[in-house]
């Protein structure tokens, strides 16, 4: 997007110029959640994968949002996406 301006291409007695536009690409899932059953203590990864690298992301439980804790961990490299659950009880669900 920092691309768009007007280019201009100069032969000295003559120029000609261009507007160039850049839009945006809208950011897509390439691979969705998953869901995922896991028994009680055990850590939990849930995954998604962007289409666009290094896109912010917002993981959340129902309406509320999860922050990094001993709980919560995030990972993210490149499109891939990762959230994971430690100690999982029956109130994640």
């Amino acid at each position: 997007k920092s691309d768009s301006d007007t280019y201009t291409c100069d032969i000295g007695d003559a120029q000609s110029r261009a507007k160039l536009v850049v839009q945006e690409m809208p950011v897509l899932f390439k691979q969705e959640l998953q869901n995922e059953e896991a028994k009680e203590g055990k850590q939990v990864k849930l995954t998604c994968e962007l289409s666009k690298p290094n896109t912010p992301v917002k993981w959340m439980k129902g309406d509320t949002v999860l922050y990094a804790s001993e709980k919560y961990e995030f990972k993210q490299c490149g499109t891939v996406a990762e959230l994971i659950i430690r100690d999982v009880k029956s109130v994640d669900s």
